[in-house]
């Protein structure tokens, strides 16, 4: 028998449901006025596809549930925190393991120490809480991706590398002092949910060996780009995912997750470190701000089902499952003409809104647009990743857009099906039907950080 290419199926059955509103256009229309032409300000109860992130909105597994109800309560030393930290350690290879209730109070602990005026932080790509957490402290935030994967066509394998070459010549310009750490987000969220490299990993260890330069991985992906590195990298193709992530995460000084990606939970984060000194700096601000050190604002359950998910995570069929149903909206997207950042990342699928209405100018947010024009047209909600999320002002007040504009379809974890995702493919022949007729907004108000989550816009 020939092969031939089978329909994708979820490696899942369900056992429990929950319903979905169905609302008309004009319905939407008013509540997506209400809400200022904000999808974040919409209640869930009016969105019929959510795919304004994969953080946290995953569907947990029965062993996780089950895991949940073994759950230890106790506030010191609880059986639960054990069973994570196990895991956690045999996952990073790190001694210090500090659990909070998400990633960005990791990063609020780490950052509000090492940061402060007159530091610089480098990245690949900062996303929108590490770069607030960082500029709140004073701190400088500065992306370095290769310029070739700023192009959303480009077909590169790993397009979340961090470029060697711009960071030997930061080094240069500010010296090793001045810098605070070095942070490679795998996969990049920013730049499409792009991988990285163990090949640019690797060079990047050497490289903060050579100026002692602390290394932090921010790896809330990690088995994703375990799965990129396996199936991109010959030299890992006998790799376990699970393996790969190992190996990745032992180049690392420091590891920060929010555990709501890959942990396959609702809340959770993880800080875990190898310096004993960083680490009880970070554990006097874990007391004050979160909880204690074996629970940093997360219940015995929820530290019981994260160490189940962290384990679950690396099965083979879920990985492939996960990485090829995004896959699949993205190919079929481009297919029909939406330009979309290829090659397709992980966990979501990025629209580039600039090329798709390319008559409103960046400035009247063009990815604000397509965000609600989705929601309009078919009940569906995501997210404005572009010069509303990263866009910043010039001395005189005019805006400083965003290297793109993009919209980003974000898929929760075993949430949805396969006529799920052909419903929003559905959707977007209504979007290329009327996108010319589409215009923009300007703001109407915005709080000085993080303005995408609670700003509100006025049509032009």
């Amino acid at each position: 028998m020939k092969n031939r290419l089978r329909t994708l199926t979820e490696p899942f059955r369900i056992k429990m449901v929950e319903p979905l509103k169905i609302t008309t256009a004009e319905y939407r229309i008013k509540t997506l006025q209400k809400a200022g032409y904000n999808p974040f300000l919409l209640r869930s109860s009016d969105v019929f596809i959510d795919l304004l992130t994969d953080s946290g909105t995953g569907a947990m597994s029965d062993r996780q549930w089950a895991g949940i109800m073994m759950g230890d309560e106790s506030y010191a030393g609880a059986r639960s925190w054990e069973h994570l930290e196990r895991v956690v350690k045999e996952l990073t290879g790190m001694e210090y393991i500090l659990p909070t209730h998400q990633g960005r109070a990791a990063e609020r602990i780490l950052y509000g120490i090492l940061g402060g005026p007159d530091k610089l932080f480098i990245s690949n790509t900062h996303f929108d809480t590490t770069r607030a957490n960082i500029e709140f402290t004073g701190a400088t935030a500065i992306d370095i991706v290769y310029d070739e994967a700023q192009d959303p066509e480009a077909d590169l394998p790993f397009k979340g590398n961090i470029d060697l070459d711009k960071l030997r010549q930061l080094i240069k310009s500010y010296r090793s002092e001045n810098i605070a750490a070095v942070i490679i987000t795998v996969t990049n969220n920013s730049s499409g949910g792009q991988p990285v490299s163990m090949q640019n990993v690797k060079a990047l260890r050497r490289i903060c060996d050579e100026h002692n330069l602390l290394l932090v991985i921010d790896g809330c992906r990690i088995a994703e780009n375990a799965y990129f590195v396996k199936h991109r990298e010959p030299e890992y193709k006998d790799y376990t995912y699970e393996d790969i992530a190992k190996a990745m995460l032992r180049l690392g000084d420091a590891f920060i997750m929010s555990a709501k990606k890959d942990g396959l939970v609702n809340i959770g984060g993880l800080l875990t470190m190898k310096d004993e000194a960083l680490s009880l700096k970070c554990k006097n601000q874990l007391i004050i701000s979160e909880g204690f050190t074996t629970y940093g604002g997360l219940a015995g359950r929820d530290m019981e089902a994260l160490a189940i998910g962290l384990t679950e995570v690396f099965d083979a069929d879920y990985l492939h499952y996960r990485i090829r149903s995004t896959a699949y909206l993205g190919e079929k997207l481009k297919a029909k003409g939406i330009p979309v950042v290829w090659p397709i990342g992980g966990h979501a699928v990025y629209v580039d809104a600039k090329k798709l209405y390319a008559h409103i100018p960046v400035h009247e947010f063009p990815g604000q647009m397509l965000a609600c024009d989705l929601y309009i047209q078919g009940g569906i909600r995501c997210c404005e990743i572009g010069s509303v999320m990263f866009g910043k002002y010039d001395e005189n007040k005019q805006l400083i857009p965003a290297a793109n504009e993009l919209v980003r379809l974000a898929i929760p974890r075993r949430v949805y099906t396969q006529s799920h995702i052909d419903y929003v493919l559905d959707v977007f022949d209504d979007i290329l039907a009327l996108k010319d007729q589409t215009s923009g907004f300007r703001i109407r108000y915005e709080p000085p950080f993080l303005r995408h989550f609670t700003a509100q816009f006025e049509k032009i």
